[in-house]
C-alpha cells in the first residue's frame, strides 16, 4: 500500500490537510522533521501514516497516560494495532505488551517518556528495529514552554544509546520562537524539515466577556447548548466546586475534574465526560491534555488562564473535529491578582538554579500581562493570538466577539490626564480599583480607610461610568502611558511615555460599549456564535441526525468506547446530506474508511432505510 490508500482504508479521507503530505514525505525520504500545526490540523497522521510504511516499530513519545490510550484505541478500531506502555500497565501486561512488539505485532508503540531510562526498555529497544521516535507535545521539551517536563530531556540519551539512529519526529500545537529553537536544538534534529501550518483554527469562535455576573453566564449558556459537550476550566477548586454545584442544581448532566478528587473519582469523571455520560465537565487545568475528544462544542473559562499558550491550548480542546464551536472567557479583574498568587506560590523546580527560577518567574509574570491585554482588548481577538504566535496579520477577522461588537470611538485625553494626575498625587500606591474608586469619587469603606477623598482628584471623574474609566485605564496601559508593578499588589504607575499626554503632544481613543447596546448584546452572545454545520440541516435532517447520534451512542455502549471514536458529529452530518444508500456510497462519506465500513457501516445503512424508506429527501439547507 502506499500513503493514500493508508489513508483512505484506515482514516476514510481521500487527501491529505494542508502540510501532512510534506511531512510525511520528508520521513519516508529518512529526514528529520518539526510539525507545529495547530490543534484539529492532523498532527498523528503525520508520523502514524509514514509508521505503517517504515520497515520497523515507530515509537511516540507521550506525556499523558490518557492521550497515550486515546489515540491507542483510536488506532485500533481504525484496524490498525498499536499499544501502549506505561505505568498504568501491570508488570505481567507489559511483558506481553513487549514480546507482542518484538514479534512484530505492533507496529507503533506509545510509552511515557520516564519508560526510555528503564533497562527492560532499553533491552527491548536494543533488540527490535526501529525506524522513528516521534515526540508528541514536543514543547514539553523546552523549559520555555508552558508545559515543562524534565523527563522529555531523556529522549535524546535514549536515542544516542540505539544501535541505528533512526528518523527524528516532532509535533506541538503551540511554539514561541524560543520554544521553536529549544525543541531543534535540545532534542538533537539533524537539518529538520520544519513546516508550520499557522495557528488559526477558523472553526474556533472567540470571545471575552464582561459579564455582571459569571454565575448567570453560565447558566444561560450550558441551558443554551442543551445536549452538546463543553468543558469550563476554573482557576482553583474551590471554582470548580462552586460552579460543578450551580449546574447540578439546574439538572445539568454535569461531572468534575481536579487534585482534590481520588485518583479513582477523576478517572471515573473523565470517562463519563468522554462517554458523554456526562457532556459537561468543570475542571481545572490539570484537566484536558491528554483529552482527544473530537466532538466537544464549547470551551468556557470561568477564570482567566496564566498566559496565552495555556489559553490557545485548554480552548483548542473544543472542535478537534473541525466543527464549528466556541471558546468564551468569562473575565474579571480579580483573576489577575489570583494567578499572581499562584504564579508567587508555584514550587520551584529542583533541576532549576536559583537565577533561572527568578528568569522563569518574571517570564510568568510578562505572559500573565499579556493575557490580561487579551481579556481588556476593543481589537480583534484572533488576531491578537496569532500575533502572540509570531503569525503576523493585519487584517480583522470579522466573526470574533469583539468583530462582532458595536462600539463607539471617543477622544478620552483630557481624562487620561486626569488618571496621570491621580497617580502622582497618590505617589503610585495604589492599584487599578483604588485608584478607579478615587476619580469616581466612591464611598466604599475600602477608600474612606485610605482617605481618598482627602485627593484634588477625588470625584474628578465622577460623571463617568465604571467601565467606562477602566476601559480608558486599560487602553493606557496597552498604549504603554501606564504600567501594573510585577507583584500581587499590581499597583498603577506612569512610564516616560505619559508625559506625552501631559505635554498634549497625543491623544488617546477608546473604544467603548454603548450603554444602551450593552446588557441586549450580552444575551445575544450568550447563545454563541459559532454557526454548527448542523445548522445546514432541515428540521427533518435534524432529527435524523439525532436517531444516528442515538445509533452511535448504543454502539459506543456496546463496544466499550467512546461514542466519537465510533464516527464524529461531523460523519454523521454528512451521512444526513449524502444519504448513502450503498456500500459504494457510504464509502464516499468523510471519515468513512474501508475497516469502519465493516465494523458499523452497515447498521448505519439500515437506520438511513429504515428512516427515509429508501426514498432520497431532501434533509438540508440551500442547493
Amino acid at each position: 500500500m502506499d500513503k493514500y490508500e493508508i489513508l483512505e482504508k484506515y482514516y476514510g479521507y481521500r487527501s491529505f490537510r494542508e502540510g501532512q503530505e510534506m511531512l510525511i514525505d520528508h520521513i519516508l525520504a529518512g529526514k528529520d522533521v518539526l510539525g507545529i500545526m495547530p490543534t484539529g490540523a492532523g498532527k498523528s497522521v503525520c508520523y502514524q501514516v509514514p509508521a505503517l510504511l517504515l520497515p520497523g516499530i515507530t515509537l511516540v513519545i507521550s506525556p499523558l497516560i490518557s492521550l497515550m490510550k486515546d489515540q491507542v484505541q483510536a488506532l485500533n478500531q481504525a484496524g490498525v494495532h498499536a499499544a501502549y506502555i506505561n505505568s498504568s500497565l501491570s508488570e505481567g501486561q507489559i511483558t506481553k505488551a513487549l514480546a507482542f512488539a518484538q514479534q512484530g505485532r505492533y507496529k507503533i508503540i506509545y510509552v511515557a517518556p520516564e519508560r526510555l531510562e528503564t533497562e527492560r526498555f532499553l533491552r527491548f529497544a536494543m533488540a527490535v528495529e526501529i525506524s522513528m521516535v516521534a515526540v508528541d507535545e514536543a514543547h514539553c521539551i523546552s523549559q520555555w514552554g508552558q508545559d515543562f517536563r524534565p523527563s522529555y530531556l531523556h529522549i535524546v540519551q535514549f536515542v544516542k544509546r540505539l544501535p541505528k539512529r533512526p528518523i527524528l519526529s516532532a509535533f506541538t500545537a503551540t511554539a514561541t520562537g524560543a520554544v521553536k529553537e529549544d525543541m531543534i536544538c535540545v532534542l538533537g534534529l539533524e537539518e529538520p524539515f520544519t513546516l508550520v501550518t499557522g495557528f488559526d483554527r477558523q472553526n474556533l469562535f472567540f470571545a471575552v466577556e464582561h459579564t455582571k455576573s459569571r454565575s448567570r453566564y453560565l447558566q444561560h449558556y450550558v441551558a443554551g447548548h442543551e445536549g452538546e459537550s463543553g468543558i469550563i476550566y476554573c482557576a482553583t477548586r474551590k471554582n470548580v466546586e462552586k460552579v460543578y454545584e450551580l449546574l447540578r442544581r439546574e439538572g445539568v448532566a454535569v461531572t468534575r475534574y481536579h487534585a482534590g478528587l481520588s485518583g479513582e473519582e477523576r478517572q471515573r469523571n473523565q470517562d463519563d465526560f468522554i462517554y458523554d455520560r456526562k457532556p459537561v465537565i468543570v475542571a481545572t487545568n490539570a484537566f484536558g491534555m491528554g483529552i482527544d475528544k473530537s466532538n466537544v462544542r464549547y470551551v468556557l473559562h470561568y477564570n482567566m488562564p496564566q498566559s496565552m499558550e495555556n489559553y490557545y491550548q485548554e480552548a483548542g480542546r473544543a472542535g478537534r473535529d473541525g466543527e464549528p464551536s466556541d471558546c468564551i472567557l468569562l473575565y474579571s479583574a480579580q483573576d489577575i491578582m489570583i494567578n499572581r498568587f499562584l504564579i508567587e506560590n508555584k514550587e520551584a523546580n529542583p533541576d532549576f538554579t536559583e537565577e533561572e527560577c527568578r528568569t522563569i518567574r518574571e517570564r510568568d509574570e510578562d505572559r500573565l500581562q499579556t493575557m490580561n491585554f487579551y481579556c481588556n482588548t476593543k481589537a480583534c481577538l484572533r488576531t491578537y493570538i496569532l500575533r502572540y504566535f509570531g503569525e503576523e496579520s493585519n487584517t480583522s477577522c470579522g466573526k470574533c466577539g469583539n468583530c462582532q461588537k458595536h462600539y463607539v470611538e471617543k477622544d478620552m485625553t483630557q481624562e487620561a490626564g486626569k488618571v496621570i494626575a491621580c497617580l502622582e498625587e497618590q505617589e503610585e500606591r495604589f492599584g487599578i480599583n483604588v485608584v478607579a474608586g478615587t476619580l469616581l469619587g466612591g464611598k466604599s469603606a475600602k477608600l474612606k480607610e485610605y482617605r481618598v477623598d482627602r485627593y484634588d482628584s477625588y470625584g474628578a471623574l465622577s460623571r463617568m461610568r465604571e467601565q467606562e474609566l477602566k476601559d480608558l485605564i486599560g487602553q493606557m496601559i496597552l498604549e504603554g502611558y501606564l504600567r501594573q508593578t510585577k507583584d500581587k499588589y499590581g499597583l498603577l504607575q506612569t512610564t516616560g511615555k505619559a508625559q506625552d499626554i501631559v505635554d498634549g503632544s497625543c491623544t488617546v481613543i477608546v473604544k467603548l460599549e454603548p450603554r444602551s447596546s450593552r446588557m441586549a448584546e450580552e444575551d445575544d452572545r450568550i447563545k454563541g456564535s459559532a454557526k454548527r454545520r448542523s445548522d445546514i440541516l432541515n428540521t427533518r435532517g435534524l432529527a435524523f441526525f439525532e436517531e444516528l447520534r442515538e445509533l452511535r451512542r448504543e454502539i459506543a455502549r456496546e463496544k466499550g468506547i467512546p461514542p466519537y471514536l465510533v464516527f464524529s458529529d461531523k460523519t454523521l452530518v454528512d451521512m444526513c446530506v449524502r444519504l448513502p444508500m450503498s456500500r459504494e456510497e457510504m464509502l464516499e462519506v468523510n471519515g468513512m474508511g474501508a475497516f469502519k465500513y465493516e465494523k458499523y457501516g452497515e447498521r448505519f445503512l439500515s437506520c438511513i432505510m429504515e428512516y427515509t424508506g429508501g426514498i432520497r429527501e431532501k434533509f438540508y439547507f440551500g442547493d
